[in-house]
């Protein structure tokens, strides 16, 4: 009689142990990973329409704001700076003016005001899996694209009214988007890995947001200060995103490469130092978030 025992079958594919993954939290100035953010661009597009998603899901005009708060504050500012303070903007009507400056600012604005707090909204999701942090001040901040796509259209719509077409120098607007969008990427990376430890920054950034406005050539012509303090507007990254979205779409005045070039340099350096103190910090988010 064989006692001998039968080798055992083997287990099926669908029993296989899956492969071991080691994650390692980033060292301290570790560069950005780009390969784990590239693998992350789905949740980044996720987390991106998500935002979109909540935030006119229950407006009673639902996307309508995107065109709305532009139209207002547009506006507003041209009846104070416009019919009664009669701030003079050559080659342009005043509302057409403002308008184009407000639509890369308000992009600004929103996405760095969403984006200092996405951190800390986003406490769940960071304490219980591991993806690259990166990705929600990232998404927060491409969350506000479509609103300045939508109200980009409006204003060729009012240039319409106006008698105005938009200019050949419309080709060069994806670049000074995209320097806004370098602009507030820069900003959101500091307030958001602050605002995990400083809940101060969830008051304070609205606030330094509403002056830096009256401090970007937004509603008014940066003639209107005295020509040796000019250079001043080269240290606010967004002086140029405005004033070249502004001579791109309209093609008033004349190119602000000068002004782009030196919002440029200060940007890269700001979202530098940004993703060197973002690197030094994320891997405490989980423990005090």
């Amino acid at each position: 009689m064989n006692t001998t025992a039968p080798p055992p079958r083997p287990l099926p594919a669908a029993h296989a142990v899956p492969p071991l993954r080691d994650i390692t939290p980033p060292k301290r100035f570790s560069p950005v990973r780009a390969g784990e953010l590239w693998r992350a661009r789905e949740l980044l597009y996720f987390l991106a329409q998500r935002d979109v998603k909540v935030r006119y899901k229950q407006a009673f005009i639902g996307i309508a704001w995107a065109v709305l708060q532009p139209v207002l504050m547009m506006v507003i500012f041209a009846v104070f700076l416009g019919a009664l303070a009669h701030v003079h903007t050559p080659g342009l009507p005043y509302a057409v003016f403002a308008f184009a400056g407000l639509i890369p600012w308000l992009f600004f604005a929103n996405g760095v005001g969403s984006a200092a707090d996405s951190l800390v909204s986003n406490a769940n999701l960071i304490s219980k899996v591991y993806f690259p942090r990166l990705v929600i001040p990232l998404a927060s901040v491409s969350s506000w694209l479509l609103d300045m796509v939508i109200a980009t259209l409006v204003l060729i719509a009012m240039m319409a009214v106006y008698g105005l077409a938009p200019a050949r120098t419309v080709v060069f607007l994806p670049v000074f988007m995209a320097l806004a969008v370098l602009s507030a990427l820069a900003v959101s990376l500091w307030l958001s890995a602050l605002n995990v430890a400083y809940r101060d920054i969830h008051y304070a950034a609205p606030f330094f947001i509403q002056i830096a406005l009256f401090l970007t050539p937004v509603t008014f012509p940066p003639t209107l200060l005295p020509l040796r303090y000019r250079w001043l507007f080269g240290l606010n990254p967004m002086s140029g995103a405005v004033e070249g979205f502004r001579w791109a779409i309209t093609g008033a005045g004349s190119a602000p490469w000068s002004a782009a070039g030196a919002s440029l340099a200060i940007a890269g350096a700001v979202l530098i130092l940004g993703l060197r103190y973002f690197r030094k910090v994320e891997q405490f988010f989980a423990d005090v978030i």
